[in-house]
């Protein structure tokens, strides 16, 4: 399967998964929702902030998923995989205000990030606000 991550522009994780500051997708739920159990290692994911074209490219190396979660939990994983998050030491704290009630956390680890040639998609069929989609192939919903 192919993922397309629509991400939050304002929190400029694209520039840093392009550099290599962000080695992990995360996703944070209080219901499981996707991708949970819907991608694994080998999977291409493309990412664009909201609004814009898809720009970028990276292979699936590997998925934790973390259920059940507590607060105790979720600073435990900001602890140790925070950094290859994209967050900095100093934001920890605000993504644990953020995360600390939540009940899943989806750990995406990412391979050879790649800038490609931008392209628009429609989304129609998948929900207005989705933040992940998942396609058997992504040439499907190119404009």
């Amino acid at each position: 399967m192919q993922h397309i991550a629509i991400m939050r522009k304002s929190w400029g994780l694209n520039d840093k998964i392009l550099s290599g500051e962000k080695k992990i997708e995360s996703r944070w739920y209080k219901t499981k929702y996707k991708p949970w159990d819907k991608i694994k290692a080998g999977e291409t994911i493309y990412f664009k902030n909201s609004g814009e074209p898809v720009y970028i490219k990276s292979i699936v190396e590997q998925v934790i998923q973390f259920s059940d979660l507590n607060s105790k939990k979720v600073k435990e994983i900001l602890n140790k995989y925070g950094k290859d998050d994209g967050i900095e030491n100093s934001g920890i704290e605000k993504f644990y205000k953020m995360f600390k009630d939540k009940q899943y956390c989806i750990l995406i680890f990412l391979n050879r990030p790649e800038k490609i040639k931008p392209f628009l998609i429609n989304k129609k069929g998948f929900g207005a606000m989705s933040s992940w989609i998942i396609i058997d192939n992504v040439n499907k919903i190119k404009i």
